[in-house]
């Protein structure tokens, strides 16, 4: 009888959801104001430059050289936080131990500590003279300011968006799959591998383009480690840095474009992929 009025109700054309036109229009001056605009503010920037001065900078030898540290470094962070981001998930939701809500609040501290203050206190354990830092040394390896320092710094960044985007779907699933599993003989590997990583895969994969698009972007907590070397561990947006403190406002969001452009193709890649998975295993 309910379902009846309801569908009466709706073909009078009555709100089914009170305050939807406020609300929605609130969504989009928001998305506008605070996305689309800053956004449609760089491309202006950048359409200052003529063609052939805009290609002038973004392919020069040294924007070129940031491009490809900013790049490999934060797809390299990426993956290895999408491997110990899965991994401190599965311990965080499949067992319990002393101090569990203390690791899980630590989590989220590169969430909450300044970019800087992240920097620095990395740069102070890396380096030479720092606790680990000393330790590796001793070995002829050098972390701060070098490409393994950035990536350090790229992964304590970004390894909240792999946890957090595994952790809740590992507590919604089903575990009566595994133990079907089980019982029909199959080994926890397989259990693991063919049962439980299927379903987890799409949101690790998400936690992982949410750690590579902060990771390319990322400039507080890696200028201070990256140590700045020209063509070897100059990141992208100290490059973009640089140029605004040149009053080069033209160049900078040239470069800006670009690197939003490649940021935006490659989480389209990712959620392409995304969806052609769920497809699949819903299919």
């Amino acid at each position: 009888m309910e379902q009846q009025i309801i569908k009466v109700k709706n073909k009078k054309g009555v709100k089914v959801i009170p305050g939807f036109k406020l609300s929605f229009g609130v969504t989009v001056s928001m998305l506008g104001l605070l996305v689309l605009i800053p956004l449609a503010s760089i491309f202006l920037g950048a359409g200052k430059l003529e063609f052939r001065e805009f290609i002038e900078v973004v392919t020069s030898r040294q924007v070129l050289s940031g491009y490809a540290v900013s790049f490999t470094c934060a797809f390299a962070a990426a993956l290895i936080n999408a491997v110990f981001g899965l991994i401190l998930a599965w311990v965080l939701v499949r067992y319990d131990f002393f101090g569990k809500r203390l690791m899980d609040g630590l989590i989220e501290l590169p969430f909450a500590l300044p970019t800087a203050v992240a920097g620095i206190s990395l740069t102070y354990l890396y380096s030479d003279k720092g606790w680990i830092g000393a330790f590796f040394d001793h070995f002829g390896i050098k972390i701060a300011y070098t490409r393994i320092g950035i990536m350090v710094a790229m992964i304590f960044v970004g390894i909240p968006f792999v946890v957090r985007s595994v952790q809740p779907v590992l507590m919604k699933m089903d575990r009566q799959y595994e133990e079907a599993a089980m019982m029909l003989g199959a080994g926890s590997g397989t259990i693991f591998f063919r049962v439980v990583l299927p379903e987890l895969f799409p949101a690790l994969l998400a936690g992982f383009g949410l750690a590579l698009a902060r990771g390319i972007g990322e400039y507080g907590s890696v200028v201070f480690i990256a140590g700045n070397i020209p063509y070897q561990t100059q990141i992208a947006p100290l490059l973009i840095m640089t140029k605004l403190e040149q009053y080069k406002y033209a160049d900078a969001t040239a470069i800006a474009l670009v690197l939003l452009i490649l940021s935006f193709v490659l989480m389209l890649a990712i959620n392409s992929v995304q969806l052609s998975m769920q497809k699949f295993c819903k299919g």
